[in-house]
């Protein structure tokens, strides 16, 4: 989105990508808490995934890390690029197990896209990295 004089679309971008980006930080942190807590449906989802408990508690850990870098402002590159490998192992492990293409495999895939694109609407360093204006 290109500002206007008066700044107001790089505000409803900057808005647009807070929520976005406050809507996947609650899916992951739900997601970790679950994980961290062992609740019963998310250990029994898992075990039909391979994982044991241990296993679970651990990639809760390494969620709520990545979740934690991609909150702070300064480190949101690194948490979004820690958080894509993460989501990865999600595919990765969706596909072993032969879930369902579009509503699971894919799923992470459409989860990183928000992640990146709340990522890309609130900062300005990701915008100018990913410039999708025709090369002179």
């Amino acid at each position: 989105m290109s500002t206007t004089t008066n700044g107001v679309s790089s505000k409803m971008s900057l808005w647009t990508g807070r929520i976005l980006t406050g809507l996947a930080v609650l899916f992951m942190l739900f997601d970790s808490v679950t994980k961290l807590m062992k609740v019963d449906a998310v250990v029994k989802a898992s075990a039909q995934m391979g994982f044991s408990g241990a296993a679970l508690t651990a990639i809760g850990a390494i969620l709520l890390v990545c979740v934690v870098v991609y909150i702070i402002p300064r480190t949101s590159i690194l948490g979004a690029v820690l958080i894509t490998g993460y989501l990865g192992g999600a595919v990765a492990t969706n596909m072993r197990i032969g879930a369902p293409l579009l509503s699971n495999v894919l799923f992470p895939v459409y989860f990183g896209v928000l992640v990146w694109a709340g990522l890309y609407l609130r900062e300005q360093r990701v915008r100018s990295l990913f410039s999708f204006r025709p090369s002179k």
